[in-house]
């Protein structure tokens, strides 16, 4: 089994040119997952592998490699085979756990459906790489799966599993449901698990025997914030090797239990949560099939959990919670927060009043599986909650100027990232795969970055969220960052407005701490005090909650579109 150290990288220290590379000492695992999970399974037999406690639900590593031995066999029992597209559209539970691990054995490429899609994304999604099957829940929250594909495909109605031939989704077949009822056109998970024979057993031999490392296994829609999404198309040897990357940053061993609130049709959940946990024998614990504070905060007591994963919204939901204090937490050690920039206080937070003092900002993208940046346990306090560490082992990161150029030290720059862990490309999609890496294979994220002489580096906004007022330009983060250093604001989002005069102005929403009394007026005081007099916002408004994804990632775009719609009717109405 391979083993991968550490990111410790040689460069020449201090840098002069904004580029740093991660070290290639060790070798990366060059083994399918299916290979690799088996080898881990056979290691750690009786080690706990997953709860799923929410569905009361506890396997070792034996059992669990029982289970997806049997949903492998069952979708080869089927037609799946290496290549074909089967997508999962549920929220955490087993059922999705098994499925990223059965069709990786299989060669099958699972596609990654986000739970909050309706109908016309879910048909975008299906048709774009052309799903043969979908494995997919009754229904959650308010959204009812097995409707909504009635609605798309009635010949459902009318077909039998395997043989539906839908004119709105020319290239499904299978509509595999959860639960136990049965639904027309449908089979249900639980056929499919049915016990291994010795056949079963010598053809899912057979299968992983013509897979390689290098097959794409994984398909992960971008968020489209503006056009369709993008299918993001990522190998065994892309995600597998970030998993235990990550795992490696974290110091996690078989003894480590990570609890995963972060849902899993997305890479916080399936990379750095799942392909984390088995690249090391440790324990997945599931809270929940979504995020919800206090059952975190109840789960991470109950199993003693050591990590914690999350985006910073979800810690500060657990920091925030009125029951917050009662919980007993000091079994927490490490963690990783990511998917979205993490105010300085919340980490010091973190890190302070939940015991987590090895935990990791991670930073990266989907189409890079998606880490690239990582914080080091062992790095400067400083460093650890200012920054989002430096490149991780065999993954070179740099900042570079609107020419391609890379830039001094300390300049900020568009951050990219070349190595092991870039994505094959968007699902036949040369163009648009095009437009994001070069031709000299650099990902080009989006963000605005500096790093320092170290290799350290800090993101400062978004290229598309960049606000330049009267030819200044304005880094969203920098003002956040001041804001969350007042006492009675809980969370800061800042954004650009159209403006005749200046082009863009500055606005911000703004949630407060529960009973604050602070107003405009107190917060322009504030900034003007810590921020040149063209950053202080113009538009201030108290919020109570932000449009989100499912991720937890705050959508910006809708707050600029609703906040236009609010000023272009308070015009209108003078």
């Amino acid at each position: 089994m391979s083993v991968v150290k550490t990111s410790q990288a040689v460069n020449p220290i201090p840098l002069t040119l904004s580029q740093f590379n991660g070290h290639t000492d060790a070798p990366l695992i060059e083994q399918t997952i299916g290979a690799y999970f088996d080898e881990i399974a056979n290691s750690y037999p009786d080690q706990l592998a997953v709860v799923m406690h929410h569905q009361q639900l506890r396997w070792s590593y034996r059992e669990y490699q029982q289970q997806i031995d049997t949903l492998a066999a069952g979708l080869l029992a089927i037609g799946i085979r290496p290549g074909d597209r089967v997508g999962i559209w549920s929220p955490n539970n087993i059922e999705w756990c098994l499925t990223q691990f059965a069709t990786a054995k299989i060669g099958a490429i699972m596609v990654c459906i986000n739970p909050a899609y309706r109908p016309e994304e879910l048909q975008y999604a299906l048709n774009n790489v052309g799903c043969k099957a979908i494995i997919c829940a009754e229904k959650f929250k308010s959204s009812h799966y097995l409707e909504m594909l009635k609605q798309l495909a009635p010949e459902l109605a009318h077909s039998q599993p395997g043989e539906l031939h839908c004119a709105a989704l020319p290239a499904l077949r299978w509509v595999i449901r959860m639960g136990a009822e049965k639904t027309q056109g449908m089979l249900n998970f639980s056929e499919l698990m049915q016990p291994l024979t010795q056949q079963s057993r010598d053809a899912l031999a057979a299968i992983t025997k013509q897979l390689s490392p290098f097959d794409a296994i994984n398909i992960q829609f971008t968020s489209g914030t503006t056009g369709n999404p993008k299918g993001a198309t990522l190998s065994h040897h892309n995600i597998l090797n970030n998993g235990l990357l990550v795992a490696n940053a974290m110091a996690l061993t078989k003894e480590d239990r990570l609890c995963i609130p972060v849902p899993l049709y997305h890479c916080f959940g399936m990379v750095l949560g799942n392909l984390c946990c088995i690249s090391k024998g440790a324990a997945a614990i599931f809270p929940g099939d979504a995020f919800a504070p206090l059952t975190t905060l109840q789960v991470v007591e109950m199993e003693r959990c050591t990590a914690l994963h999350g985006v910073p919204t979800m810690f500060i939901a657990q920091l925030e919670h009125p029951q917050f204090s009662d919980f007993d937490l000091s079994s927490l050690r490490t963690g990783v927060m990511a998917g979205a920039t993490c105010p300085e206080e919340v980490m010091r937070r973190v890190q302070n009043l939940m015991y987590m003092r090895e935990v990791l900002i991670g930073y990266g993208q989907t189409e890079c599986s998606p880490i690239n940046n990582m914080t080091e346990i062992d790095s400067p306090l400083e460093k650890r909650v200012a920054t989002v560490g430096r490149a991780l082992a065999h993954t070179q990161v740099k900042i570079v100027d609107e020419f391609g150029e890379t830039v001094p030290v300390n300049q900020p720059g568009e951050v990219c990232s070349r190595g092991y862990c870039i994505m094959q490309g968007y699902w036949q999609d040369v163009a648009k795969t095009a437009a994001t890496i070069d031709k000299q294979g650099w990902l080009h994220s989006g963000d605005i970055g500096e790093m320092d002489g170290e290799g350290y580096v800090k993101i400062v906004g978004r290229i598309k969220d960049m606000i330049i007022r009267g030819g200044e330009n304005i880094y969203p983060r920098e003002i956040e960052e001041k804001l969350y250093t007042h006492p009675q604001v809980q969370d800061a989002a800042v954004f650009g407005v159209k403006s005749e005069k200046y082009g863009e102005e500055v606005c911000v929403w703004i949630k407060t701490q529960p009973g604050a009394l602070v107003d405009e007026e107190e917060i322009r005081h504030f900034l003007t005090e810590k921020v040149a007099y063209f950053k202080v916002p113009r538009y201030i408004k108290f919020v109570d909650q932000y449009p989100m994804t499912v991720t937890g990632k705050i959508q910006k775009f809708k707050m600029r579109e609703l906040m236009y719609q609010e000023l272009y009717e308070a015009i209108n109405c003078v």
